[in-house]
C-alpha cells in the first residue's frame, strides 16, 4: 500500500515538472497545441507545436503521466499527427539537412 501512494506521487510530481515544461513552451510560442504518441516501453511523446510553428517534445514515463500533464496545462490534445496541427509545423534549414542527410546518407548527427 505504501508503495502505491509513492508511486502515486511520484506520477503527480511527474506530471506537474511536464506540465510546467508545457506551459513554458506555450508562452515561448504564442500559444500550443499537442499530440500524444505511443512510444511502448520508453512511455509517451508529447508532441508539442507552437502558434508560431516551432515545435518540440517532451516524454513522458506513462499515457497517463502524459494525459495529466496535457491536462494540467490546458493542452489542445489531438488524436493524430496530420491536417490542421502538422500544417502548422515550420522547419528551418537544421532540419532538412538533418532529414536529408539521414535519408541519402549527407550529415546525420546534425
Amino acid at each position: 500500500m505504501a508503495d502505491t501512494k509513492q508511486s502515486e506521487r511520484h506520477a503527480e510530481r511527474k506530471a506537474a515538472k511536464l506540465a510546467k515544461e508545457i506551459g513554458s513552451f506555450s508562452r515561448a510560442h504564442g500559444g500550443a497545441e499537442g499530440q500524444l504518441a505511443y512510444l511502448g516501453q520508453a512511455g509517451t511523446r508529447i508532441v508539442l507545436v507552437g502558434e508560431d510553428g516551432g515545435w518540440g517534445d517532451l516524454v513522458a514515463p506513462t499515457h497517463a503521466i502524459a494525459a495529466a500533464a496535457a491536462e494540467q496545462a490546458g493542452l489542445t490534445l489531438h488524436e493524430a499527427f496530420d491536417g490542421e496541427l502538422a500544417a502548422k509545423v515550420r522547419t528551418g534549414p537544421y532540419e532538412w539537412t538533418r532529414m536529408a542527410g539521414i535519408q541519402v546518407g549527407g550529415p546525420a548527427g546534425g
